[in-house]
């Protein structure tokens, strides 16, 4: 929730014209200033400049950061480093505290402390999901873990989160009401695996829209590829990425295209965002990368505008 705004002590409640309110403060001190002795055409200038300034400094010091919790751990993942990668280049980027939940656990059902906990996520406005922990199949701890999500906090999630909490066939596409389904509808898309690890061409296919305007197309390094199996009514494509699979055993070589950035309405009020991108650290902290997830984050809150930048308070301090 946006923090409160406070009174000035010479306009009320800061507005969005409050720049020229003071532009046209300044030009009258500027015309009293002509008018009075050095010194206190001194004491005015100081006081105008300090007029013109407030409404951004009242702006950064009355918004609270942004809580985010970043829950991170399990198989195939140097999760040790990029949680710290993740949590430096977030809060960089914009008014962000990252939390982290972390554990040392390298197979596919990580002991995270959230489970069997559906009020893991009390306090904070946005969870990042980026666990490992595909053979999480227990359909209480998977109701748990999308609690909050279903209780409206915003979400956003990278990489293996979306190969997370699943179980039957899952290399079909499956209805959304369907018992192994629910963490797909929360995601938006259902993915079930990858190829050999290849550069992959991002390119933005909404261009306009807050968290992509701006953004350049590029190439990463050797990354996995997720594939696409549906993507779900409720979610709406940002990037698509395309993956050359060498010739191997006399085959043809082939081109791989899925959709590798999105965001989704769950339950028809939660914002989620996700990323398929970053398996290794190098993709993780480049700037591109991290943008991007930043981003993302800004507008599962409803903090980012539709020039791409954060809302007044939300940028970086």
């Amino acid at each position: 929730m946006d923090a409160p705004v406070k009174k000035h002590f010479y306009t009320g409640i800061v507005k969005n014209n409050d720049f020229q309110t003071c532009s046209d403060h300044f030009r009258v001190l500027v015309t009293a200033m002509q008018k009075t002795s050095p010194l206190n055409f001194f004491n005015l200038l100081v006081f105008g400049c300090a007029l013109a300034m407030s409404p951004v400094m009242l702006a950064q010091e009355t918004v609270k950061p942004l809580k985010a919790l970043l829950i991170t751990g399990g198989c195939c993942h140097d999760y040790e480093h990029q949680k710290d990668i993740l949590k430096k280049g977030i809060e960089a980027r914009a008014n962000v505290i990252v939390d982290i939940i972390y554990v040392a656990d390298s197979n596919t059902h990580p002991a995270l402390p959230i489970y069997g906990h559906p009020d893991y996520a009390k306090g904070y406005d946005v969870v990042i999901h980026d666990e490992c922990a595909a053979d999480i199949n227990d359909t209480n701890i998977i109701q748990g873990v999308l609690q909050p999500h279903q209780d409206g906090i915003p979400g956003v999630n990278l990489h293996c989160a979306m190969h997370c909490y699943r179980f039957g066939d899952f290399t079909k596409p499956l209805p959304a009401d369907a018992p192994n389904a629910h963490w797909y509808e929360y995601l938006g898309l259902q993915s079930s695996g990858h190829g050999p690890q290849e550069p992959i061409a991002i390119t933005f296919t909404d261009k306009t829209g807050a968290i992509t305007t701006g953004l350049a197309d590029w190439t990463t390094i050797h990354e996995e590829h997720y594939n696409n199996i549906k993507v779900h009514d409720t979610a709406h494509a940002l990037a698509h990425g395309t993956q050359v699979i060498k010739n191997k055993d006399g085959q043809p070589q082939r081109t791989n295209d899925f959709v590798v950035a999105w965001v989704n309405t769950y339950k028809g009020k939660t914002r989620v965002f996700s990323t398929t991108i970053g398996h290794n650290n190098e993709t993780v902290a480049d700037a591109r990368y991290l943008d991007l997830v930043t981003r993302g984050l800004l507008w599962a809150c409803d903090k980012l505008d539709a020039d791409g930048k954060p809302k007044p308070g939300y940028a970086a301090k």
